[in-house]
């Protein structure tokens, strides 16, 4: 059955006090290949790497315009395949109040996720899953880069070209079209109909 509503693949999304600082975060986890794990928002500070199910198609809209909707997030992110993630360890999180908090099993209480709507506590939109883990690598034949346009593909292709070039000249046996391929592949907001309002470039 297909449903436009969930997703068979996971998106973490980059976020900063600034659009600037939200673009370098970003660009950090693109040249380590590494997503770092946080405790922020996470009762018991465990340290886990987040994701939302949401699909990019219906997300797309929000990140349009995030400042509108209250989000921290920029239009830059990274894609997972969910069994992928599941594999690893990662599961959806469990929404629920403080009070029930301890009634989860120690295994499981990082899956924990404040939700109590009646005091305008709700992040459900988000459909968020989280990886127990300090470090998650990334694999660039397993992972998609989210981003607002195509400058932004076209500035990380240079980047990566760039970086071998300079490896070339000291390796003058190695091909040129591996300097020409870019490991990443990319889905760009903008190329699905979507005009999003993100000034940052680097």
């Amino acid at each position: 059955m297909i449903r436009d509503d969930i997703s068979n693949r996971l998106v973490h999304l980059a976020k900063g006090a600034s659009e600037e600082e939200a673009g370098r975060n970003f660009l950090s986890i693109v040249n380590s290949r590494v997503l770092r794990g946080g405790t922020g928002f996470i009762r018991g500070a465990f340290r886990c790497v987040c994701f939302s199910e949401a699909p990019i198609a219906k997300l797309a809209h929000i990140l349009a315009e995030p400042a509108i909707h209250g989000m921290p997030y920029a239009p830059l992110g990274v894609m997972i395949d969910k069994t992928t993630l599941f594999e690893g360890g990662g599961r959806p999180v469990i929404y629920q109040s403080d009070a029930e908090y301890g009634l989860l099993h120690e295994g499981q209480k990082f899956r924990h996720k404040r939700y109590e709507p009646g005091s305008g506590i709700d992040f459900a939109w988000e459909r968020e899953w989280r990886v127990l883990i300090d470090e998650l690598p990334l694999d660039p034949a397993l992972v998609t880069l989210v981003v607002p346009n195509r400058a932004w593909s076209d500035y990380i292709f240079k980047e990566h070209a760039d970086r071998l070039r300079g490896i070339a000249v000291v390796m003058e046996n190695m091909a040129a079209a591996v300097i020409n391929e870019c490991p990443w592949h990319f889905i760009v907001l903008e190329d699905m109909g979507i005009k999003v309002k993100f000034s940052f470039f680097p």
